[in-house]
């Protein structure tokens, strides 16, 4: 697993890239997903999690719709429009900031 400070920085948009890659998410399936897509390798905890989605929606990036799953409420999360286009920009950013990190590190990518 990468340490937290190594990850702090990037979690914001990793759970923005992985909700708009669906129609909507609730915070356990975005934990139980980030963890599966990594290996275990990023685990996010309730309490970094949830007050990233608080200021993602405060921000107008995401939308939450409450749906009765039995007797329970589950919160669903949602990319807005300008949701989408902060995921773009982040997506470039996070590649550019790879290929920073790799001139630093010598790093020669490679192909899986």
């Amino acid at each position: 697993m990468y340490s937290k400070e190594l990850t702090k920085g990037t979690l914001q948009p990793i759970i923005l890239k992985l909700i708009s890659s669906r129609d909507k998410m609730y915070g356990y399936e975005i934990t139980q997903e980030v963890k599966k897509l990594t290996s275990g390798k990023i685990d996010i905890s309730e309490g970094a999690l949830y007050p990233i989605l608080h200021k993602l929606e405060a921000q107008g990036v995401l939308v939450t719709e409450k749906i009765y799953v039995g007797k329970r409420v589950r919160k669903y999360y949602s990319v807005t429009k300008d949701g989408k286009q902060k995921v773009i920009e982040a997506t470039k950013e996070i590649n550019d900031f790879i290929i920073t990190l790799q001139t630093i590190f010598n790093v020669k990518p490679t192909i899986s």
